[in-house]
């Protein structure tokens, strides 16, 4: 290629800035389009600890701003243009914005992450970060010694309460039906651990507290009664839905929608496409592992470009 390739990552989460980061360093000036939020679902997180390099841990916010601060550093352009829809088929790929207008792209690197799935409470909105959480991976260690409920039915659900009796007293585990969905194998763990405790026919109709969780607010599901459960954290195990929609079916998913990437790669289905973080991941979801993807993305772009200069 003669001209300079126009190099446009899609998200702002630790994928898309270290994809950033590498593709500016390498010269090929990469627009960033921030997406709807700007640092992804890191920033619903108070302290991380466990991202190396930050002995006393840091905000995830500021975690956030340093990597953008970095990535512009190295020459990134940021975007806050809404990309509505995609057309991939051929290139250069078209970005459709909510105003109306085409942004093309030579390299297309995907970077939108995945949305957990919440209740719909606007207390549980206001609590997030302070006490709400839907991960127990990342938050779990803050609640040592305390008691905590998760809330779903399925092998999420599970794995997040057996992770959490690692550091919590006591897990109680919230079910709306009167039998899980997960597994055999899941459920016989849960069932096991003296832990957990397992409240079947039970929905959350408000998270208690002002400043941070105290309780929940139960309604039965078959007569209605509502009780109140102190706890001092709520953990959702309802699952994550990856941010695809504007691609449609133009790429390989998976059967819950997660984009599918070339084993040891982040090539997706489209030649001078990639995905990187928690798009492609349904299994990891961290930060560091979100970075590290971002990482090879960049790395893998950069080979197909020069793959295509020497061809």
């Amino acid at each position: 290629m003669n001209k300079q390739p126009r190099v446009v990552i899609l998200g702002s989460g630790p994928a898309g800035l270290t994809a950033a980061i590498y593709l500016a360093r390498a010269g090929l000036k990469p627009v960033l389009y921030e997406g709807t939020q700007p640092g992804g679902q890191l920033t619903l997180t108070t302290e991380v600890e466990n991202f190396p390099g930050f002995v006393n841990g840091i905000q995830g916010g500021d975690l956030m701003d340093n990597t953008r601060a970095q990535a512009e550093r190295f020459g990134t352009e940021f975007s806050w243009a809404e990309i509505v829809s995609t057309d991939l088929s051929e290139r250069p790929f078209k970005l459709h914005t909510s105003e109306g207008k085409d942004i093309l792209a030579d390299v297309l690197v995907i970077a939108t992450g995945a949305t957990a799935r919440w209740l719909g409470l606007e207390s549980e909105k206001r609590l997030q970060g302070r006490g709400v959480s839907a991960c127990a991976t990342c938050d779990g260690f803050f609640f040592r010694d305390l008691e905590v409920a998760v809330v779903g039915g399925g092998d999420s659900a599970i794995e997040e309460a057996t992770f959490l009796t690692r550091f919590a007293s006591k897990v109680t585990l919230i079910h709306r039906r009167d039998e899980f969905r997960a597994s055999k194998v899941m459920q016989a763990r849960a069932f096991k651990n003296e832990k957990i405790e397992i409240l079947f026919n039970k929905g959350v109709e408000e998270v208690l507290g002002t400043d941070a969780v105290t309780g929940l607010r139960l309604r039965d599901t078959v007569t209605g009664e509502e009780s109140v459960l102190k706890v001092d954290g709520l953990f959702l195990g309802i699952g994550h839905t990856p941010n695809t929609a504007i691609f449609g079916d133009q790429l390989a998913k998976d059967g819950t929608g997660y984009l599918i990437t070339t084993p040891g790669s982040t090539h997706t289905s489209i030649p001078g496409v990639f995905a990187a973080g928690d798009v492609q991941d349904s299994i990891y979801r961290q930060a560091i592992t979100a970075a590290g993807s971002g990482c090879m993305a960049a790395l893998d772009a950069e080979k197909w470009l020069e793959s295509l200069e020497e061809g």
